[in-house]
């Protein structure tokens, strides 16, 4: 990059003043920064958009080798699969032949009984909730008390009235 110090900046302004003259100088220093600004922000979309097709073509080759990993679970899955039935089917065959001759030695589960549970009782009634279901203007009228009171405030208000004279 172009090494600029503070001493090449100032005689870059010092020839800039004498070239273009003090009077068109602060327009022609902002129509720089402005030109500037938009090569910066080209630059940098550049950057981005190159970022982002790197990590797009990264996404795609972690996404080739989740797929092929799962082909190769799938086919992992459906031999054993298929070894397990053969063995089942072996097992089960095998099974069917002696069971015609040993139906009457196998255990009579219905003997067993069925497990006993708990009864259901209802819990009891939650006091607050049943508080909560009395309507205001009832409570209002019977005197329930809804707000706590402060001393000051109980004692204001309950303080008997004296006879006016």
């Amino acid at each position: 990059m172009i090494d600029l110090g503070i001493s090449k900046l100032a005689l870059i302004g010092v020839v800039a003043l004498v070239v273009i003259g003090p009077e068109r100088l602060p327009r022609v220093a902002r129509t720089v920064g402005a030109l500037l600004g938009k090569a910066q922000r080209y630059v940098a979309e550049v950057k981005a958009e190159v970022n982002r097709t790197i990590e797009l073509e990264e996404l795609k080759r972690m996404k080739e080798s989740v797929e092929r990993t799962a082909r190769e679970v799938e086919s992992q899955v459906s031999s054993t699969a298929a070894d397990f039935e053969r063995e089942w089917s072996e097992v089960t065959a095998g099974l069917s032949n002696a069971s015609t001759g040993a139906a009457s030695a196998a255990p009579d589960l219905s003997s067993i009984g069925t497990p006993l549970y708990p009864e259901y009782r209802r819990p009891k009634k939650n006091f607050r909730l049943k508080r909560q279901a009395i309507p205001q203007w009832y409570k209002a009228r019977a005197g329930v008390r809804t707000r706590a009171l402060s001393g000051a405030a109980r004692v204001a208000r309950y303080r008997p009235k004296l006879p006016s004279r």
